[in-house]
């Protein structure tokens, strides 16, 4: 309530009480950032994971006391561990680990390529949407592995089998990405862009994909799944003599009944696939939320 003295002082000043209240609003809107200590988001990151294997292990621990399975079948994690250290000192495991990688990132650039290709035509055009849009779908729930009868028909026992189902399994969700991106984008960023004088492929450049990132960066995401497991499945079914891959030990340990190595390989499987996530996909996708005030910075 106002005083006397501030009436005859005259009102208030107009601008100092919106600049307050402007002030006030942005502190409830942004909040106070705070940094991260180092150590302290390190061990937020590592202590649920390491709580995760622990769970998991012992588990299995667990069924190997109670002879769920026989030893030979299903050995303890400290056999397969030991199992593992002596994989790791031999060149034949990272020998195979690079070719597989080798085919891995191939395949998914081939992948990445058409995929954005694809989306962005089914995005720009209406007549390309009602040809192939629903196609995509479809495509999507294909499994792998039942494409590789045809691949090794079209191409033998060759890697153009394995690269024929890895880009079968990744572009279109990569596609379905980049078309999602573009399709949930706000339309004022369109018409700000057109108002700006941006023709086609600048609106696209500036505006467009900009803010479709968000959506593609999960669409790669997944697209690198659908690589990493259609490449797995290729490799058991097409093995080239003279190539040593993951895939190859695999079948090999299983046609041996050599069954720690067999775990040993699918431990491998399974760590270079959440690197590949964590170290690669899980940090671009922050990075780009944090560019676009959808993250909180650490």
């Amino acid at each position: 309530m106002l005083t006397d003295l501030d009436t005859r002082n005259g009102p208030p000043d107009a601008e100092l009480v919106n600049d307050a209240e402007l002030a006030g609003l942005d502190h409830l809107e942004l909040g106070e950032e705070r940094t991260t200590p180092w150590g302290e988001r390190l061990w937020s990151q590592t202590w649920p994971k390491v709580a995760a294997i622990a769970l998991v292990l012992g588990a299995w621990q667990a069924a190997v006391w109670a002879g769920w399975k026989q030893i030979y079948v299903l050995p303890s994690p400290l056999m397969v561990w030991n199992r593992l250290s002596a994989d790791i000192g031999t060149s034949k495991l990272w020998s195979a680990v690079g070719t597989t990688m080798e085919r891995a990132v191939i395949g998914f650039l081939i992948a990445f390529a058409i995929g954005a290709v694809v989306g962005l035509a089914v995005s720009a055009s209406r007549y390309v949407r009602t040809a192939i849009g629903s196609m995509i779908s479809g495509l999507q729930t294909m499994p792998s592995i039942a494409w590789f009868p045809l691949a090794i028909l079209l191409f033998g026992r060759d890697d153009r089998a394995i690269y024929f189902v890895v880009v079968l399994g990744a572009a279109p969700s990569i596609a379905s990405g980049v078309i999602s991106g573009i399709d949930g984008m706000p339309p004022l960023l369109r018409r700000v862009g057109h108002s700006m004088g941006a023709k086609s492929v600048a609106l696209y450049r500036d505006f467009v994909l900009p803010a479709a990132m968000p959506s593609v960066m999960s669409g790669l995401k997944q697209g690198w799944a659908f690589a990493w497991r259609s490449l797995m499945a290729g490799e058991l079914l097409v093995i080239i003599p003279g190539k040593q891959t993951i895939g190859t030990r695999l079948s090999f340990a299983r046609e041996l009944s050599d069954s720690e190595g067999l775990i040993a390989t699918m431990v491998v499987i399974l760590v270079i696939g959440i690197l590949i996530d964590s170290l690669v996909f899980s940090r671009l996708e922050r990075t780009v939320l944090r560019n676009r005030g959808l993250a909180a910075r650490e």
